[in-house]
């Protein structure tokens, strides 16, 4: 009686795969290899803020180059908060941006784009 019933869910998991449409089933990949994987990008970027003044020191490992920006938000509702101009850190290169408020700095961070993007 166990084997008629441990065979009849072998059976009919069997039915089951074999009724998936095609698109349902794993296929391998046409061409996939090292050439498909996406290349690593991105500046590595270390934010400091001394007081009022904000400093961002951008290191870009990668080949790609990586236009990166500053932005920084004031503490105060009426110091203005200010985005540095774009600047393209190129392969193997360091980059230092710089930014402040009149008083506290509330937050600062760095955008990466992919240049030409």
């Amino acid at each position: 009686m166990r084997l008629s019933r441990s065979l009849a869910s072998v059976t009919v998991a069997v039915a089951l795969v074999m009724s998936l449409p095609y698109e349902a089933t794993p296929h391998a990949r046409v061409g996939a290899g090292p050439m498909d994987a996406p290349r690593p990008f991105g500046a590595e970027c270390r934010v400091s803020v001394l007081g009022s003044h904000v400093v961002a020191y951008c290191h870009n490992p990668y080949v790609d180059i990586d236009r990166v920006s500053l932005h920084v938000e004031c503490g105060r509702w009426w110091d203005l908060d200010t985005d540095s101009a774009p600047v393209d850190a190129g392969p193997a290169t360091t980059v230092r941006l710089t930014g402040r408020c009149w008083k506290e700095v509330g937050s600062a961070w760095v955008s990466h784009q992919r240049r030409g993007s």
